[in-house]
């Protein structure tokens, strides 16, 4: 896992940009921490920051392939989980490999297929190709949109990234926000290919961008499918089962340390009992005979504070030792305390990391501090993430009104109008400007209109609405999640990877009709049937509890502390914030404050340290 950047322009001789294509890459260099790299052409640069994981003596970047014609070069950044079996097909056709890095196989899999490469990987990655033999630059990501890439176009090409920091350390972009921008990023609709920054884009998932002297042209080689499910139960449980045990053993492959993610739910333990048979069946994938390390996140003092609600009716850890023993993995928790979580300085790191005023308060804050102690130990980590957009695990896919509600199904759940109202905090004439239920609205008819409906007369009005569902999740919910995940993760230089992102998984189970999804009445009826042999009891029946937050009185305290002493300045918060809201709530007390309220503080204290770390302009 890498960070990734570069600058095309046709009107200058960029080989005497290095100072700046150095300044562009050492942004990201908690991306890659154990090296890096520029590599300067007339019309094109490319940076690399690495994060050795395969082949760590050979898989030096930016990589350069020399042809009668010119020098084809990469910077690469991700994991192709097939790569050694393109390295084959490769082989045969004549070509010769210098390292045995996935990167040189992209690099060779260019030469051979062009552009078409894209179809053949299996992983996550976003990679850029300049192709000096035709003076072309050719940017490609992942099927999901697990790995980040994004583009600025200037007046004679373009500027590109894994983050928009290496963007904006470029003179060329427009370091500015527009309504648009925020429109997008508090409305919580992950619009495909938008961004914060103004003139921004991200490279679609699935998406290939080309820049050549003619212009910019952007197709994608995937999006989701609509394919009939012949299947039946038996045989659709046996192969979601095949399809985890083949990705799980694919994605343990690594010349560092792994582990996994294991918080005592469904999802992660799934892929730790995987994980932890494929270790202990030496000569497949990675198997070497070793025990999975698992990790999990606690807070102190939580079963004195810990309170059922709908989002989490039990506390994790009894499950997670369960799974430990019961699978033989290395466990340890990381305990977190209240102090730590509420730190500025972490709320720094992860504002910073994100590239965003919008976090997710405390468990964006925590999953960074895990992910610290996590990578003292390892490099890579395997992750439940995607489970339930993937196998439809969250509560609000069982609800009938959410189910009949014409807007996102996560907006209808937690998102109603009075509550937002309460929770951005805006001032009124931002909340005006915004205007977030129109956008939202003409988000969700976009949305929705991507979907390709089944063939035939077969599919009930109920199976469509589903199949809608699933849809949303997979092509916007998960896309936030895995947009923090990386950030957070690769902000202190650790690989996590997501085993149910892989696309053969998602278009089988996606088209599995609702009915078979949830044939026992239960979510995830299909994971859990898959890997039931492989669980405890008490795991197979645990109703998903997402992932934890603290109930600490103290961090709310330490919230309101850092509110009121923002009230004392002249922040530049208050020209987006209502001052008379924050004063209202820094007079409530720590131990009875409502939960919408102590998320709308984190809101603000996050705004507030962005504006400090970016300095944007605001075109509002």
């Amino acid at each position: 896992m890498c960070g990734i950047t570069g600058w095309v322009s046709y009107d200058r001789d960029l080989t005497r940009q290095h100072a700046r294509l150095d300044e562009m890459t050492r942004t990201m260099a908690c991306r890659g921490p154990d090296a890096g790299g520029v590599w300067l052409d007339r019309h094109a640069g490319l940076g690399h920051r690495r994060l050795a994981v395969i082949d760590l003596e050979g898989g030096a970047q930016p990589m350069v392939v020399p042809t009668d014609d010119g020098p084809v070069a990469i910077t690469y950044s991700g994991e192709i989980y097939n790569y050694t079996e393109l390295r084959s097909e490769l082989l045969r056709r004549g070509h010769r490999f210098e390292t045995r890095s996935d990167t040189e196989v992209a690099l060779h899999g260019y030469l051979e297929w062009g552009e078409a490469v894209a179809e053949r990987l299996n992983g996550m990655f976003a990679f850029a190709v300049w192709d000096s033999r035709a003076e072309k630059l050719v940017m490609i990501r992942d099927r999901m949109g697990v790995k980040p890439l994004l583009y600025f176009r200037t007046d004679d090409g373009v500027l590109f990234g894994s983050e928009p920091k290496a963007i904006l350390a470029n003179a060329a972009a427009d370091r500015a926000v527009d309504l648009a921008g925020l429109r997008e990023l508090f409305s919580l609709t992950q619009t495909p290919g938008s961004a914060l920054w103004c003139g921004m884009r991200e490279v679609l998932p699935g998406g290939v961008v080309t820049v050549d002297r003619s212009g910019l042209r952007e197709r994608r080689y995937w999006t989701l499918p609509t394919r009939p499910h012949t299947d039946d139960l038996k045989t659709t449980i046996s192969t979601v089962r095949e399809l985890l045990e083949d990705i799980v053993g694919r994605q343990l492959v690594s010349d560092v340390p792994r582990c996994t993610l294991l918080s005592g739910g469904l999802d992660s333990s799934a892929i730790t009992a995987l994980a932890a048979a494929e270790l202990g069946r030496p000569g497949r994938h990675g198997g070497t005979g070793e025990k999975v390390r698992s990790f999990s996140v606690d807070f102190a003092g939580r079963q004195d504070h810990f309170v059922a609600d709908d989002l989490r009716g039990t506390t994790d850890a009894p499950y997670a030792h369960e799974v430990a023993d019961h699978v033989g993995s290395q466990h340890e928790f990381i305990v977190l305390d209240h102090a730590a979580i509420a730190d500025p300085a972490v709320r720094r790191a992860v504002v910073t990391a994100r590239d965003s005023p919008f976090t997710f308060g405390d468990v964006d804050t925590s999953l960074y501090l895990l992910f610290q102690a996590i990578r003292r130990q390892s490099t890579v980590a395997l992750s439940g993430e995607s489970a339930d957009e993937v196998f439809g695990g969250y509560r609000w896919f069982h609800q009938p009104e959410v189910q009949a509600a014409r807007t996102f199904p996560w907006m209808a759940v937690f998102v109603d109008g009075e509550r937002a109202r309460r929770s951005d905090r805006f001032n009124a004439g931002l909340t005006a400007a915004l205007d977030l239920p129109s956008y939202i609205n003409d988000r969700y008819a976009e949305a929705v209109g991507e979907v390709e409906r089944a063939e035939g007369e077969g599919e009930s009005e109920h199976e469509t609405r589903m199949r809608v569902m699933s849809h949303l999740h997979l092509t916007r919910f998960v896309r936030m999640l895995l947009e923090r995940k990386d950030r957070i993760s690769m902000a202190v230089g650790l690989e996590v990877r997501v085993p149910f992102c892989d696309h053969r998984l998602v278009e089988y189970v996606h088209n599995v009709p609702w009915s078979m999804k949830t044939f026992d009445g239960r979510e995830k009826s299909l994971l859990r049937a898959a890997t039931a042999d492989l669980l405890p009891a008490s795991v197979r029946k645990r109703v998903k509890a997402s992932y934890p937050t603290t109930l600490d009185p103290h961090y709310a305290g330490a919230l309101l502390r850092q509110s009121r002493e923002l009230l004392g300045t002249d922040d530049p918060v208050f020209g987006l914030v209502d001052r008379g809201w924050l004063e209202g709530v820094t007079r409530l007390d720590a131990t009875t404050m409502p939960v919408d309220v102590r998320n709308g503080l984190e809101r603000v204290l996050d705004l507030s340290t962005w504006l400090d770390v970016n300095r944007p302009e605001l075109r509002l």
